[in-house]
């Protein structure tokens, strides 16, 4: 894939950033390389490797799946204006 100078000005453009005439074939570059590399891990056999979550060998920590009040409802409300058994009060907005 090759972007060039019309694609950087509507991309600018979409993205709303001042992009002026001299800086379209340097931005042009600078996006090729980018998209040369991302070609380049495309071609990477990654065959038998499996996904990871970090760079060292690490066990995810788990813990049980457990449905809970939180038990912080009285901290919740706390700094609300108004409040009734846990529950925010707000003024009535439809008639």
């Amino acid at each position: 894939m090759s972007v060039d100078e019309a694609t950087v000005r509507r991309v600018a453009k979409l993205a709303r950033i001042a992009v002026s005439e001299d800086q379209l074939p340097g931005l042009a570059g600078e996006i090729n390389g980018i998209l040369g590399f991302v070609e380049q891990l495309g071609e990477v056999n990654v065959d038998g490797v499996e996904p990871m979550t970090s760079v060292t060998p690490m066990k995810m920590k788990m813990r049980d799946d457990v449905v809970t009040d939180g038990a912080k409802a009285d901290d919740v409300v706390a700094n609300a204006p108004a409040t009734e058994d846990h529950y925010f009060l707000v003024p009535k907005v439809v008639e």
